[in-house]
């Protein structure tokens, strides 16, 4: 049964620290509809600080105070649970961002692009629920540069390709 509370408990940022991986789930308030106000949302796995790389669309929508969604999972085989974090955000450049010192004490260590932006996040309530149908798994290591692979990306730009004639 899922425990909603007002702020980030203990037991939470004890996750939440440990955490190797986390999602962000955001949306656009100008694409909002349906009964609840919520437009297509973006789901993106994170593992720290954000890196270029991608489409942006986190910041975009908390640029344009859309909600947002933190949500992180246990993978250990004694300790399931989840914890969601629920908020609106800033976005800040990371030049420009009081936390930069912070974030970058513990850069990645493979990827060398440089990071991009700050995404502080005031959390209206946080909710933790059993996390039982996460898989238990291990962590083998961080992403390199190489293994930055366009396989899926290349196959959806073959598949639309016009045949040779």
């Amino acid at each position: 049964m899922a425990t909603y509370h007002p702020s980030i408990t203990d037991e939470q940022a004890e996750l939440i620290r440990n955490a190797a991986l986390f999602f962000v789930a955001s949306a656009d308030p100008a694409l909002a509809r349906g009964s609840h106000d919520v437009g297509p949302v973006n789901v993106s796995a994170k593992g720290g600080v954000d890196y270029r790389g991608s489409g942006n669309e986190t910041a975009r929508h908390c640029t344009a105070g859309g909600p947002i969604t933190v949500m992180i999972s246990s993978f250990e085989a004694d300790n399931a649970a989840t914890v969601r974090l629920f908020g609106k955000a800033t976005v800040t450049p990371l030049a420009d961002s009081p936390l930069a010192e912070l974030l970058l004490q513990h850069p990645a260590r493979e990827l060398k692009g440089a990071a991009r932006q700050v995404i502080e996040i005031q959390i209206d309530n946080t909710m933790t629920s059993c996390g039982y149908g996460v898989p238990v798994m291990e962590l083998v290591r961080d992403r390199r540069v190489v293994d930055r692979g366009r396989r899926y990306k290349e196959e959806a730009v073959a598949a639309r390709a016009p045949a040779a004639t």
